[in-house]
Order: structure tokens, then sequence, then C-alpha cells
């Protein structure tokens, strides 16, 4: 009987190395994407889906990472259709002008298209800082969490209105909350929450 521990071949060891470098590394080499404004990926959405439903309608469009607050951009965004022959919604995200994202959401969402010719993401934050920056700067660590863009759902005055919602979070504060007409750039109303 042998009992000498069996021993490993050098192709082994070495692969099993690049194995744990890999895991490790992985993360740090992906690459970064690009951020962009939100219109970038309009594009390539919308056309996926009509492909999907030719009566498809943009209905919603929200950051789905990290935004850069100065310029109105996140390396990624989500676009949410509506299409009423399929009694259904559908929403693709994109990153880096590819979708990464597509597929249909498990709840009912017959949401009202969003007006064409919306201001972009970069023309809202300029807008909601202008008319409600003294209001974040009180706001001590106050960052830009969300933009979301929908029609009607928080303009009091014109359920119709397309609208920008900014959300920003701090440190031990509810959150503020922006509205930007995503027609004329005007603040319609902010509150905290």
């Amino acid at each position: 009987m042998d009992d000498r521990a069996p021993r490993s071949s050098l192709p082994t060891l070495l692969a099993a190395a690049a194995l744990a470098l890999l895991c490790v590394a992985g993360p740090a080499a992906a690459k970064t994407a690009t951020p962009v404004a939100a219109r970038s990926g309009l594009e390539l959405a919308s056309a996926a889906a009509q492909s999907w439903s030719g009566d498809a309608v943009l209905v919603y469009v929200e950051n789905d990472e990290a935004l850069d607050a100065a310029a109105g951009t996140s390396p990624r965004w989500s676009y949410l259709f509506y299409s009423a022959s399929h009694d259904r919604a559908r929403v693709w995200s994109v990153r880096d002008d590819r979708i990464v994202v597509a597929e249909d959401l498990d709840i009912r969402f017959d949401a009202p298209p969003v007006a064409a010719g919306w201001l972009d993401s970069g023309a809202a934050i300029a807008a909601a800082e202008r008319g409600a920056g003294d209001v974040v700067r009180k706001l001590n660590g106050a960052h830009l969490e969300t933009m979301l863009l929908m029609r009607g759902a928080f303009s009091e005055g014109d359920p119709d209105a397309t609208t920008w919602t900014l959300v920003y979070r701090a440190p031990g504060a509810p959150s503020l909350f922006v509205v930007v007409s995503a027609a004329d750039g005007k603040v319609q109303r902010t509150w905290r929450g």
C-alpha cells in the first residue's frame, strides 16, 4: 500500500491558480460602461419594442445604475413599453449600446405613453437645479439616486403631463422628490417623503 499523498500535476496547479485569479479579478476587470444620457438607448429599445409589438408605446424611463448628477448620465437606462394588443408591458435595459435585459412585467401596467420631445436627463437635472437647487443643497450629503420619466403620476396640475421625477437621498433624512416638466423644464413641485 502506498501512503504517500497524491501529487498534483503542474498543469492542474496552474489551472487552479488561474481560476482563483479570475474569480478575484473578474469583477475588477469587467469593462466599465460609459455613462450616457437617457435618450441614448431609446432608439435601440424602441426598435426592440416595435419588433415585439407594432403598437408598443414608451410609458416609462428610469436609470438602472448610479447617476452622474453633474452630467445627467448613467451607464444603464431602462425603457418600459406598453402594448394594448398584448395587454402587456415589456422592459428593455440598455447598457453600452446593447440590450442587457428584456423581459415582460408580471404586473398590469396599462399606462399612457410619454409625450414625444421630452427633455433628456441632463436638461431635467439642470432644470431641477435651477428650480429647487436651494432645497437640494440644504440636504447634507444628498445625492441624486433615481430619475424616472412618466406621464401623469406625479403631476398635480395636469394629469397628462410627462414629467421627470428626481429622487434625492441623504443620510438620516427623508428623500426629496423634485418633479420637473419634461416639456419645458419647470419644476412643478417638491416634497419630502
